[in-house]
């Protein structure tokens, strides 16, 4: 069940953050912050489907990391859930396109040491 948890943690948290991100490049930078503005703004973000399933992962990943740190120490739960980054930082390169630099490749492979000690 623990290993089940994490596993649902780090891919619903991975899946949030790369359709937030899709999502919000494809609607643009938000410039306009007078309330109407504001408002419209926010109901073409709730509209977006990137963002909503972007929603709905996250939800899951909050409700599985609430079961994970109800059942495992909060100093395995959090580490943990940092493993998120791994997957994540090749997403970004690959699925969104970013330029990823030595100095990040060498934070997620420290990232993956960390984790990789918690789990022994």
């Amino acid at each position: 069940m623990k290993w089940f948890l994490v596993l649902m943690v780090i891919g619903s948290t991975t899946v949030g953050d790369v359709f937030r991100s899709l999502g919000m490049r494809q609607h643009g930078e938000i410039r306009d912050f007078r309330p109407g503005a504001i408002g419209k703004a926010m109901g073409m973000i709730a509209r977006n489907s990137w963002v909503v399933i972007s929603t709905c992962a996250m939800a899951v990943s909050f409700f599985s990391f609430m079961k994970l740190v109800s059942i495992t120490p909060m100093s395995f739960a959090v580490p943990m859930s940092a493993a998120a980054f791994i997957p994540e930082t090749f997403l970004a390169k690959a699925l969104l396109r970013e330029k990823v630099d030595w100095r990040r490749w060498i934070g997620m492979g420290l990232i993956l040491i960390g984790v990789f000690f918690i789990t022994q």
